[in-house]
This record gives C-alpha cells, sequence and structure tokens, in this order.
C-alpha cells in the first residue's frame, strides 16, 4: 500500500504541475482463434524490460482460491493485445493498473496475441501476474479489413475485441476492454464495478462530438444504411479504448456477427474511414451504458495524421489515453515529447537487451 500511495502521490504532483503551467498546456469457432500450436512466420526482436516491483493486496480484499484460476469469481478481468510494436505501451499499461490497485493480486489479465514469444516478455517482468495469453489469428478478419486514414488501424489485432467473447473462457462474464496506449492512474475496481444494466458494453460518450465525420456521404446518404444503423437510436461517439463488456449477453445476441456484417457492407460500399472503430459505432452507439469522463482522458496521442500535442479534458483523471498517432515512448525517446508524456514515463519499464 505504501509504494501505491507513493506513485498515487508523484502522479498527483506531475498532473498538477502540467494542469496549473500555462505554458505546458498546449464465425468462427473458439477452437479456431485459440489455437495454440500454429506457427508464427517471423522470428520476433528481442526485448528486455525492467522487473515490476512485486504488489500485494490489502488486509480487505477477498481472499483468492489459487486452484480455482480464472473462473474465480472475485477476480476482476482486462483485456488487453499485445504486440512489437506496442509492447512498451502495454507493459506500462499493466504496470500502472498493478501501482494503483488496492487488489493487484485479484486482476486477472487476458492478452491477446497474433505474434509469438510475448508471454516470456510478460512473465519475467511480472513473475507473479495472474495472467493468460491467447492466440488471435490475423486470418481470421484480413479480408473484412478495409484501407484507413492510418496504416497501424489496418492492423488485425486491433480487430481482437470483437473476438473476446469467443476467446476467453465461457466462466468470464465480463472484461473490461484497454488500449495499449494507455495508464490508469486509479483503482481498476472502480471500473469493474460499473453497473451496466440491460446494455451490454459500457464507456464514456461524447454526445457533443460531431457524429457525423466517422462515416462517409455514401452512408448518410443512404437510406438503407441509416436506417439499419443504431436502431433508430440517438448515436454518441464513444471511444472503443476502454470499455466494460459484458460477455454473457454478447454471446446470447452474437454481436460478433453484427460487427462483421457491417464490415462486409464497407468492402462494398465504403461507408467509414476510420479503421475498427466505425463498426463498433454502427452496432452499439445510442446503446451503451454511460461511464464517467475521467476513465477516459482520451485523444493525448493527437489527431490520426500529426500527433500534435493535446491538453486534458476539464475534470478529474482516472485513466489517461494516448489515442491518435502520436505515442509518448516515441516522442520520449525522439526527445520531443507533449507535455503530458511526462505522466505516461513513471510507469515505462522498457529497456533494450545488450
Amino acid at each position: 500500500m505504501l509504494r501505491i500511495m507513493r506513485f498515487s502521490g508523484l502522479f498527483s504532483v506531475l498532473l498538477a504541475i502540467i494542469v496549473l503551467s500555462p505554458s505546458l498546456q498546449s464465425f468462427p469457432p473458439a477452437e479456431a482463434i485459440r489455437s495454440s500450436h500454429l506457427r508464427f512466420p517471423t522470428s520476433p526482436p528481442r526485448f528486455s524490460f525492467r522487473r515490476a516491483p512485486l504488489l500485494r493486496n490489502a488486509a480487505d480484499c477477498a481472499a483468492i482460491d489459487i486452484d480455482s484460476g480464472v473462473c474465480n469469481p472475485s477476480l476482476v478481468h482486462v483485456a488487453i493485445t499485445l504486440d512489437f510494436e506496442y509492447l512498451r505501451g502495454s507493459i506500462a499499461a499493466v504496470n500502472s493498473i498493478l501501482q494503483h490497485s488496492s487488489c493487484p493480486e485479484s486482476v486477472f489479465f487476458h492478452f491477446l496475441v497474433s505474434e509469438p514469444d510475448l508471454e516470456s516478455v510478460v512473465r519475467s517482468t511480472f513473475p507473479e501476474l495472474k495472467f493468460k495469453v491467447y492466440y488471435f489469428d490475423p486470418e481470421i478478419v484480413r479480408t473484412l479489413i478495409s484501407t484507413s486514414v492510418r496504416q497501424a488501424l489496418e492492423q488485425p489485432l486491433n480487430y481482437a475485441r470483437n473476438y473476446l467473447a469467443d476467446l476467453l473462457e465461457p466462466c468470464v462474464r465480463r472484461v473490461i476492454y484497454l488500449d495499449s496506449d494507455l495508464i490508469v492512474v486509479d483503482d481498476i475496481a472502480k471500473l469493474w464495478r460499473t453497473r451496466l444494466g440491460s446494455k451490454t458494453i459500457g464507456a464514456p460518450e461524447y454526445c457533443r462530438a460531431n457524429f457525423t465525420k466517422y462515416f462517409t456521404p455514401a452512408f448518410w446518404s443512404s437510406e438503407r444504411f441509416s436506417a439499419a444503423a443504431f436502431g433508430g437510436r440517438s448515436p454518441c461517439y464513444f471511444n472503443t479504448g476502454v470499455m466494460v463488456m459484458d460477455l454473457e449477453r454478447w454471446r446470447r445476441v452474437g454481436y460478433t456477427e453484427a460487427i462483421e456484417k457491417w464490415m462486409e457492407v464497407q468492402k462494398s460500399d465504403r461507408i467509414y474511414e476510420l479503421g475498427s472503430l466505425p463498426p463498433f459505432l454502427l452496432v452499439f452507439a445510442g446503446d451503451v451504458a454511460p461511464i464517467e469522463h475521467r476513465w477516459n482522458q482520451h485523444g493525448l496521442g493527437g489527431d490520426n495524421v500529426k500527433g500534435s500535442c493535446r491538453d486534458l479534458h476539464p475534470g478529474p483523471v482516472s485513466l489517461l489515453h494516448w489515442s491518435g498517432s502520436g505515442k509518448p515512448w516515441f516522442r520520449l525517446d525522439s526527445r520531443r515529447p507533449c507535455p503530458l508524456d511526462s505522466l505516461w514515463a513513471p510507469y515505462d519499464l522498457y529497456g533494450h537487451l545488450r
């Protein structure tokens, strides 16, 4: 708990400096997806991360039965993708979650991968972490993916979240999905306790955002498309990088197939430009359980082209998200960081093997 308090204090000081200083504000079956015997085509680059500090549960945390595994009802489930380009971000995200959790031993991580040898990196960095690695076959979505405004948005692993209900064990009824380019600076258990009610997903919504820009004129001019989308709801933008997902309801309704159908429409009619987000919006926008904006201070990576520096949104902060093209580890390494990148740096455990 002492280490958690120290990290929280450090974050608060850094955040106060940045905010107060004007100069710094600028359907395939699950078996096919889970296949563990598939061979990877390339040899991975070599990485090394410093070992994370060992953290224990507070006295008031629920007891964890070691033998119960992933099905323990006391666990908080978090899903994150792992790939070589964003591995440094994923490791920092995990580190931040553990540092600020009152019950770090009660968090179970589900890592989605399409590349080899990443499990060993996680295990050496977090020796006592509760986690499992799931292989996501890129071929499942490769023929469904369309070109986007940024090539990074076309990577098949971006679409793995659409298949979480198939990938994860049936006993996992709920999961928090997080992107790799963020840090959590609050207790993840608070987000876990989000009440979804009758909704399948929960996320911070932004109803003042210009929703029309996420789809092409061809979409809005077609009554066939606009009538089929949103189910008569009033849609609001939400960022899919932070979601609480009811996997039990997802499986029952079959939302993976619904998303795939819109991706098929996109291949023939070009109804959007922005990667994996629009089909998610088409299925869920206007039908999302609201979560406080503090849980996704997004856009810190700037836009999808220039990646310019951005400020925090007004209000409290529980999660900082470098969505956009600018990533803090790249900017820090190039010695051209944005002011808010200094808040990410304390959670970075990366170092090259020599």
